[in-house]
């Protein structure tokens, strides 16, 4: 029925029959569950949240249930120690929370995970010397968490990464002494970043770079003495940038 002509009492809300529920006798008879609100047997997520919101120690009695959604609500509750036995669960909801509370030294265990946001999640939790593991990952945000995370003096293994954003992350923080390697990178966005930190005589390579944004970044910073050739430049905004820095530098 559409819901526009349902009537103004009806109520979609789930419920499940507390007649055959195991908790009628203590959490029911307590005020602890509530049918259509809290509750665990109902196929509603938001019920099944307040209801180990407020039985939290009824997690364990659920880890194993045949409802993911279960699952992955009562492991917000569990026990590290209980969360190592349920790596191997077969839905990623579930996997996911394990990537948010299990131990770091666990972690390893998640790395290579189908789900890409189980291995983002361990892409931001691993400790950086151990990132090392994931820079091959085939997705590449689970890349970029890497290249954000990485120790910089190991950055190096991912300049020539095929995702044109984790490389601009690498050459923001790849060490200036190492950018020269990145000059040549086929993306103008990740040579503007090297034309912005690069030491400022190792531009010259950038200076005459075939577009005309990498070539202003680098005449903005480069020494006077190998400005004279951008003089000529074809584009209007590098000569004015030229100009403006040779006039400023006689006094005019």
């Amino acid at each position: 029925m559409n819901a526009r002509f349902m009537p103004e009492d009806s109520d979609v809300t789930p419920k499940a029959d507390c007649s055959t529920c195991p908790h009628r006798k203590d959490r029911l008879q307590r005020g602890r569950c509530n049918p259509g609100d809290v509750c665990v047997r109902a196929m509603s997520g938001r019920q099944i949240a307040r209801f180990f919101k407020f039985n939290p120690d009824l997690a364990e009695i659920y880890a194993g249930d045949e409802f993911w959604e279960r699952r992955a609500i009562a492991a917000r509750y569990l026990s590290q120690q209980r969360l190592l036995q349920m790596l191997d669960d077969p839905d990623e909801v579930v996997r996911r929370v394990l990537a948010y509370r299990l131990p770091v030294s666990a972690l390893g265990a998640l790395a290579g995970d189908p789900d890409r946001e189980v291995r983002i999640t361990v892409a931001d939790r691993l400790p950086p010397d151990q990132l090392e593991q994931l820079v091959n990952d085939e997705d590449y945000m689970v890349r970029q968490y890497v290249a954000r995370r990485m120790k910089t003096g190991r950055l190096f293994r991912m300049i020539t990464d095929a995702d044109r954003e984790v490389r601009k992350t690498v050459a923001a923080r790849l060490p200036v002494e190492s950018l020269g390697l990145m000059c040549n990178d086929g993306a103008e966005e990740v040579r503007r970043v090297v034309a912005e930190r690069i030491d400022e005589e190792s531009l010259a390579p950038l200076l005459h770079d075939r577009d005309w944004r990498v070539r202003l970044t680098a005449c903005q910073r480069a020494p006077l003495a190998d400005l004279e050739t951008l003089l000529e430049d074809e584009d209007e905004d590098v000569r004015a940038c030229v100009q403006e820095r040779l006039a400023s530098s006689r006094g005019g």
